[in-house]
């Protein structure tokens, strides 16, 4: 039988989907259900609610549950939804009453109490002073609260073009490859710097989220990146378990958040660009709208691509993993909300362009005159050798081929072809899929792995990181006399990745290396890009991006990695072909990235939309 909660989740995504109206009454006790996308899907239906059935009976109804509510997390939900509201549903004198007892005395009540009471010219009958507490998290929030400065403004120009924030909320950008810092990161970092140096781009922000533990040793939310570009991070509480895109109420900190620093940058935003569907992206949707800034959204044929072909035809209640599939389902409701809230939607270059892209998101298909949505092509920042860049070359070599080495190769083993492979360690990357193949094949017999990504602490890792570290371990220990020719190497800054790659492109001590993209689908693959540029021979995956620049045994090599099978015979194509082929394809590789894919031919392609977007007299396909 269904789950009662599904049920529920379905219902309002349907009536949200058709524009019904759903009366605040129900919404609430949908609220009231301890469930993190039910409340998510709540939190973007209410504003309509409040729009259809007015002030007066939605503060009844909110006032109603909050005086009755004993659930701390429960409650926190409830003061959000009248914070996004902007509705003062108690009088702060009676705020002041109840703050001291059970459950509004609990951290995430609290908390929310404190966001709430923010713009209240009483609020000092509650909050507390900012150095009145030790915990970090706390301290930020009620200098936020109290109108206190958090930053010193950066100087912005002054509307001579656009102010651009752009969102990174999974991951670092400074440590590509571990946990969920990957190649978006490497992107926005080197797209940020060009744009900011980009006719129409006034400057940067972009926006990031780091656990208030890291800024009680670094306290700065605003960093330069270079010139005209800051990074601004979002205090995430390191006592709450909800990430940036796991819940509602992380989502509507993240609001009140992205509200409070974008304003202090002395000057309000023109335009704001997520990229990812989820909680965290919908939660800077909202901020974007409070503040008045057009909101890009890139789209991606994923989530809806993964769930047709998961789930597609099957018996759902036999044979899908019900929490995988509420998964899928989340993101798909995340995304669709993004494609409805965004002033311009743009798409990742595929194979057909957006073609793929308007399948799921047909609603699209009349954007730009029906030609469908733009989809500016991404790119990598030029590589700078450091002038001591051969010792480097050398010193990561070493490390790779050391004989005394805890995960290294043995130098024995160093004229034999290299496979490379670059990313965070994650069951969609496939690292554990590549491994298998490298093994059943008989390849270890005469080749050598290197795997690059992943925390180098065990208590840094993920959930991810750790399913497929151990499937790695537990193919190597089938295959003892492999451990010498495997290379596993934590994630490593990228200056090193892209160093390491040309120490190998042009070594004369080491095999043939040749670069490995396993995943199971890639949107566009800069790890792929940045091989390319190497100067190494990449042999990619044909799901997803990829195939828009890479063309098969023409400038890159395309792989069927939907198996160990189909990934092993790919590899053994690959290692089979003559020197001079192999010579002539990395070649063209090159030519192509340096031709096409410079991170400033990326700048002006965004900027052309951006700048057109914002003076537009319209938005661009809201309907």
């Amino acid at each position: 039988m269904t789950d009662p909660v599904d049920r529920r989740t379905a219902s309002l995504r349907r009536a949200l989907r058709l524009r019904g109206d759903v009366a605040p009454e129900e919404l609430l006790a949908s609220a009231l259900q301890d469930d993190a996308r039910l409340r998510s899907t709540v939190a973007e239906a209410w504003p309509g609610s409040l729009r259809r059935h007015g002030t007066g009976r939605v503060r009844h109804a909110l006032v109603h549950e909050i005086l009755r509510c004993a659930d701390p997390g429960t409650l926190a939900y409830l003061i959000d939804l009248a914070t996004t509201a902007r509705l003062h549903v108690l009088e702060t004198t009676q705020w002041a009453s109840l703050a001291g007892r059970q459950p509004l005395n609990r951290r995430p009540a609290r908390l929310a109490l404190w966001r709430h009471l923010a713009s209240r010219p009483e609020r000092h009958l509650v909050l507390p002073t900012p150095d009145a507490t030790t915990d970090v998290y706390e301290r930020l929030l009620l200098t936020a609260a109290a109108g206190g400065r958090l930053f010193e403004p950066p100087g912005l120009p002054r509307r001579h073009g656009l102010l651009v924030v752009q969102s990174m909320l999974l991951g670092e950008m400074d440590s590509p490859g571990e946990g969920s810092s990957g190649g978006l990161g490497v992107l926005l970092a080197g797209l940020g710097d060009a744009l900011a140096r980009t006719r129409g781009i006034d400057a940067v922000i972009t926006l990031v989220t780091r656990d208030a533990r890291e800024l009680a040793e670094e306290p700065a939310l605003l960093r330069p990146r270079g010139p005209g570009h800051w990074t601004l991070s979002l205090p995430t509480d390191p006592h709450h378990s909800a990430t940036a895109g796991s819940g509602a109420v992380a989502g509507s900190g993240l609001t009140w958040w992205a509200g409070r620093v974008l304003d202090g940058l002395g000057r309000r935003p023109d335009l704001v660009h997520v990229r990812y569907a989820d909680d965290g992206s919908l939660a800077v949707a909202e901020a974007a709208r409070e503040l008045g800034a057009r909101l890009v959204f890139t789209a991606a044929p994923d989530p809806h691509r993964r769930i047709s072909e998961r789930h597609a035809g099957t018996l759902v209640a036999e044979e899908a993993d019900p929490e995988e599939l509420r998964h899928d389902l989340h993101r798909v409701f995340a995304a669709d909300r993004l494609v409805d809230r965004a002033d311009e939607v743009i798409g990742i270059p595929g194979r057909g362009g957006t073609t793929e892209l308007i399948r799921y998101f047909p609603q699209l298909a009349a954007t730009r005159g029906g030609k469908g949505p733009s989809a500016p092509p991404e790119g990598i920042t030029a590589y700078t050798p450091a002038p001591d860049e051969s010792l480097r070359e050398q010193r990561l070599l070493n490390r790779i081929f050391d004989a005394e080495g805890g995960s290294s190769i043995d130098p024995e083993a160093a004229d034999l072809p290299i496979l490379l492979t670059v990313g965070r360690l994650h069951p969609l990357k496939q690292q554990h899929v590549l491994v298998r193949a490298w093994l059943d094949s008989g390849l270890h017999l005469r080749s050598t792995l290197i795997v690059v990504g992943g925390s180098a602490r065990a208590e840094g890792e993920d959930p991810a990181e750790r399913e497929v570290r151990t499937a790695i371990a537990d193919l190597i220990s089938a295959y003892p006399e492999a451990a010498a020719r495997l290379a596993l190497v934590p994630a490593i800054p990228n200056t090193e990745v892209r160093c390491l790659e040309r120490a190998l492109a042009r070594s004369t001590t080491t095999g043939q290396a040749y670069y490995v993209c396993p995943s199971a689908k890639e949107e566009f693959g800069i790890a792929v890009l940045e091989a390319m540029d190497a100067g190494l021979p990449v042999a990619a995956t044909s799901r997803g991006g990829i195939p828009h620049y890479v063309r098969d045994t023409v400038n890159g090599f395309l792989l069927d990695t939907s198996s160990s099978k189909t990934l092993a015979e790919g590899l053994e194509r690959l290692l089979a072909l003559q020197p001079t082929v192999v010579e002539a394809v990395a070649r063209r590789g090159r030519d192509t990235v340096r031709t096409h894919y410079s991170i400033d031919a990326a700048a002006t392609a965004f900027a052309a939309v951006y700048t057109a977007l914002a003076g537009s007299g319209e938005a661009a396909h809201r309907p």
